[in-house]
């Protein structure tokens, strides 16, 4: 197989057809980027479904196969779809959402029609129109490729010339505005960029799946960065990579196109990313939370420990009375006594009976007082409007006022709270609470 692909390779089409997918995979992942932050995913689609009837068109027009002519009947079809689309959005009550949907069905349709009509009108299967609908990347010649090169080339340019005003422009574009920017020459700028990427991937992956190819490599980017300079490189990347895998399996997989497989190398890319990734990540995300539920489980039995020491448990407390106090599944119970157990916080009086070692008694001290602390606070809010707290952990940060701390610590005894265990040397720090799991 691999002689066969190393054979493959040596063949002019096929490096022609690959250095045609890169191209156009990388070209497609970066505009991709700002279309997919702009919330505009569905504008690659409709303008992709919009191009078919200008592909029809220009062949009518011109009488036969061109693709620099089909590009542009496509890239006209496809801006006056966009401003078709802003003008039913801003003049009638239709919704952005609903507006999409109705421009691609009836340019579609319209397309369908036109296409129909030249097949039965002569030389129709020749003129190649068909492979527009689900791409045909081996039909692609020299002269196709080195029209998309050119394209690509002038499309990543004017990406790197304009990236600060697109990237004001894309977050927020009432501040470029007010700074004097040309907001709407600036917009109608990546309008055409979006429209140059789509139509030179129609013959390669074709009006179906070309939306697909424009934000399958952003959002996939997304899950690695919060940059846009690294999203916009790694989208890039990602988009070129899709278009080898896919040109190198098509050339493998007899029979198989190459769009569709483009495609699906990169779903799979995506795929990787949704799980992978080392933040975002649906794996990252599962290791948090067990992570999160591991440490939150020590520190209510730590909590718990000591709510029963201070109703006479000091001596021990058994395994069914910590469950009975908080409802913790056997298994995170048995983790979190362990954890506490190597830590020196609690030691075994017999099989089911633990007790609070004088470390314990610090550690859980801690956590108890300022749990009890901002208690206080909610219960008395207003009395503290000054400190405007989004939660515990920001109270650690105002109990270093001695006025502060005096105050909750005079309404914990008011309300009969003031921790009864007190350890050898206690001290009110920032909760010494349980992280390192």
């Amino acid at each position: 197989m691999i002689e066969s692909l190393f054979q493959q390779l040596q063949n002019a089409n096929t490096q022609w057809v690959l250095v045609g997918t890169i191209l156009l995979g990388l070209a497609s992942g970066v505009v991709g980027s700002f279309t997919l932050l702009r919330r505009q995913s569905l504008i690659g689609d409709a303008m992709a479904h919009a191009a078919l009837p200008g592909v029809c068109i220009a062949y009518l027009l011109y009488g036969g196969k061109s693709l620099l002519w089909f590009l542009v009947g496509a890239a006209l079809a496809a801006l006056l779809s966009s401003f078709i689309i802003q003008f039913v959005i801003q003049h009638s009550k239709i919704k952005e959402d609903s507006a999409f949907g109705i421009i691609i069905s009836v340019f579609f349709g319209l397309g369908i029609v036109l296409l129909t009509y030249i097949q039965h009108n002569g030389a129709g299967n020749q003129s190649g129109l068909d492979d527009f609908i689900f791409g045909k990347a081996a039909s692609m010649v020299a002269g196709d490729v080195q029209l998309i090169t050119i394209i690509a080339i002038i499309v990543l340019v004017l990406i790197v010339i304009f990236y600060k005003e697109f990237k004001l422009l894309t977050f927020d574009p009432q501040f470029a505005k007010g700074l004097g920017f040309p907001t709407k020459f600036l917009n109608g700028l990546l309008l055409m960029l979006i429209v140059c990427s789509v139509v030179i991937g129609l013959q390669t992956v074709g009006v179906v799946l070309m939306a697909a190819m424009l934000i399958t490599p952003a959002i996939s980017a997304r899950y690695w960065t919060n940059t846009l300079s690294h999203m916009i490189m790694i989208s890039g990347v990602i988009g070129g990579f899709s278009g080898v895998l896919g040109t190198l399996l098509s050339t493998i997989m007899n029979g198989m196109a190459t769009g569709p497989l483009i495609i699906v190398a990169s779903t799979c890319m995506f795929l990787f990313s949704l799980i992978f990734a080392p933040k975002r990540g649906l794996l990252a995300k599962a290791m948090k939370q067990i992570s999160i539920r591991k440490r939150t489980a020590v520190e209510h039995v730590l909590i718990s420990f000591y709510e029963l020491a201070e109703k006479g448990g000091y001596d021990g407390v058994e395994v069914q009375a910590l469950q009975s106090k908080r409802k913790i599944s056997i298994k995170l119970l048995n983790y979190a006594l362990n954890f506490l157990q190597k830590k020196g916080y609690i030691q075994r009086e017999c099989e089911e009976k633990w007790s609070l070692s004088n470390e314990g008694i610090k550690a859980a001290y801690n956590i108890v007082i300022n749990q009890r602390l901002y208690e206080m606070y909610l219960m008395y809010e207003m009395d503290f409007a000054q400190l405007e707290l989004k939660n515990k952990d920001d109270l650690q940060l105002h109990l270093m006022s001695n006025e502060v701390k005096g105050k909750l610590l005079s309404l914990l005894e008011l309300h009969d709270r003031t921790p009864l265990l007190l350890p050898e040397s206690s001290s009110i720090d920032e909760g010494r609470k349980i992280h390192d799991l």
